[in-house]
């Protein structure tokens, strides 16, 4: 296929970009190189013979040249983690850029575009979830991952669609959970809150298998599908999981939830109306408070989607891929 990963400097689409060169796919990455991890990335993806364009999705006028003789659109640019920004931002990127993209798709003959959604469109839920739960967004990149969902599929008629709601990935180059190995690793871990909690992660070469069993599938468009991993865990038991692969020994006390998430607020409050990235907020306190099981019949139905890592097993091959890096001793 001829490929173009939208957000392709990232964890995601990098790792997926190499994957699919590597099977004999073409592969257009378009991407940003913003900060540290994005120019590494870059640099990967150029050493690998993948052709990068460097711009933003809200540049309308680079986007009908990248998506020309396209087959399979994988979009994957957003606004995520930035809590420096204005709503607007993630309102610019997360809709109107998709808008951008699935226009010039459209006009260009694109064959699928997949789109890369979210399980944070759920909010906060204590229920097994499964792609009819209603969605209730709390923070503006649910807000918008929905907005731009919806606006998606509602191009349906136009270009096939399938909207993957992705939920927490990790893996070899995963920087967002490197903080939490590290500080396992270096004992200062702190658990805040009871750790009761679930997580149902997804190791990122299972990810990539069923985007692109999406990509494919005479089933999937239209579509809504979320793509669980394999295994369901606790806050806790994934924090004894990673503190067993570093042979480490974790603090015997923990922080109540409560003045914590307070302490977010007041921070983020404070620090992102002066544009300062606030070292602490109520998104990253999602980790300790916010609860996800996640039912994968749908996408097992429609596209045969069995993840196959087992979350000990993704863990040691994560822990490898710090070690190599030089980010864990």
């Amino acid at each position: 296929m001829r490929i173009l990963i939208t957000g392709g400097t990232g964890f995601i689409g990098s790792r997926m970009a190499r994957q699919c060169q590597e099977s004999g796919h073409s592969v257009t990455v378009f991407g940003r190189e913003n900060n540290p991890v994005e120019v590494e990335n870059a640099r990967l993806l150029r050493e690998a013979g993948v052709r990068l364009v460097v711009g933003s999705i809200t540049d309308s006028r680079l986007l009908p040249d990248l998506v020309r003789d396209i087959d399979v659109v994988f979009h994957l640019a957003a606004v995520q983690h930035e809590m420096n920004v204005p709503d607007q931002v993630f309102f610019d990127v997360n809709v109107e850029g998709t808008r951008n993209l699935l226009e010039v798709c459209v006009a260009a003959g694109v064959r699928r575009f997949v789109h890369g959604s979210t399980i944070g469109v759920y909010g906060s839920l204590s229920q097994t979830v499964d792609e009819s739960v209603p969605c209730r967004p709390d923070n503006i990149y649910g807000i918008t991952k929905l907005e731009g969902e919806k606006l998606a599929l509602s191009y349906n008629d136009r270009i096939p669609v399938v909207a993957i709601r992705i939920s927490e990935v990790y893996g070899p180059g995963d920087r967002r959970l490197l903080k939490l190995f590290s500080a396992i690793q270096r004992g200062v871990f702190m658990m805040i809150g009871s750790g009761k909690n679930f997580h149902h992660p997804i190791y990122v070469d299972d990810l990539i298998h069923g985007l692109l069993l999406a990509s494919c599938s005479p089933e999937a468009p239209g579509q809504v599908l979320l793509l669980p991993g394999r295994d369901i865990v606790t806050t806790e038991e994934m924090v004894n999981v990673i503190a067993s692969e570093l042979n480490a020994k974790r603090l015997p006390f923990r922080a109540s939830l409560a003045p914590m998430l307070l302490l977010a607020t007041v921070t983020e409050k404070t620090l992102r109306p002066l544009g300062i990235q606030p070292p602490l907020h109520r998104r990253r306190m999602d980790f300790f408070r916010k609860s996800f099981t996640l039912s994968g019949k749908r996408a097992a139905e429609l596209l045969g989607f069995n993840p196959q890592t087992d979350f000990r097993a993704g863990v040691a091959r994560t822990a490898a891929w710090y070690r190599e890096k030089g980010y864990l001793k």
